[in-house]
């Protein structure tokens, strides 16, 4: 008999793969963005090789939100709901639920939860929920951008109790700031998250 407690179940996090980031055509295109879908892709395939699982974070973002930098945000207009900008990017293989995050207008940083920007107050997606109804134990966070949402979603996975890997080679930075990268990377390592290919 197996001891559950014993078996554990990755599932890879494909985050915000769309349009207006992996497109250089996009509003808030991420340098590298386009050139990381097809190792992306490889990871997919991989995962479900391996009977892993594969789950994606889509902004879906309000035409009007305080995320937005017109409305007091700091982030150009992107990923605007059923626009061509918010969909998943059109080489990407697509095995999986899609978590939606910013309907409401939100700040969707993290796939796990979105903080009202005026108020602070959080609230969680489903993707734990569809996380732990598929009995996953460990988390793999590839996508973009690394400095944003996948540090946040790689962050809040440890914090919701799953081992965390971010491979580099898989992911890209928006670097809003010089040196958002390295910065990202070294508070990742500090949390606990393994990084891969750096």
């Amino acid at each position: 008999m197996v001891d559950n407690a014993l078996v554990s179940r990755r599932a890879l996090v494909v985050v915000d793969m769309q349009n207006d980031f992996a497109d250089p055509a996009g509003s808030l295109f991420v340098a590298g963005g386009d050139a990381i879908v097809e190792p992306v892709n490889a990871m997919i395939r991989a995962t479900l090789e391996s009977d892993g699982f594969v789950v994606y974070t889509q902004d879906w973002h309000p035409p009007t939100t305080p995320h937005f930098v017109d409305d007091g945000g700091v982030w150009p207009v992107h990923c605007v709901r059923d626009t061509w900008g918010a969909e998943l990017h059109p080489g990407l293989e697509v095995h999986g639920p899609v978590v939606r995050k910013g309907t409401g207008g939100e700040d969707g940083y993290s796939g796990f939860s979105m903080r009202d920007p005026a108020s602070g107050a959080e609230q969680p997606t489903e993707l734990d929920d569809v996380l732990r109804q598929e009995g996953v134990t460990d988390l793999t966070v590839v996508g973009l951008a690394f400095d944003v949402c996948v540090k946040a979603t790689a962050l809040d996975g440890l914090t919701n109790g799953y081992h965390v890997t971010v491979p580099v080679e898989a992911s890209a930075s928006v670097n809003l700031a010089e040196g958002d990268h390295d910065r990202a990377a070294a508070e990742l390592a500090e949390a606990g998250v393994i990084l891969t290919g750096v």
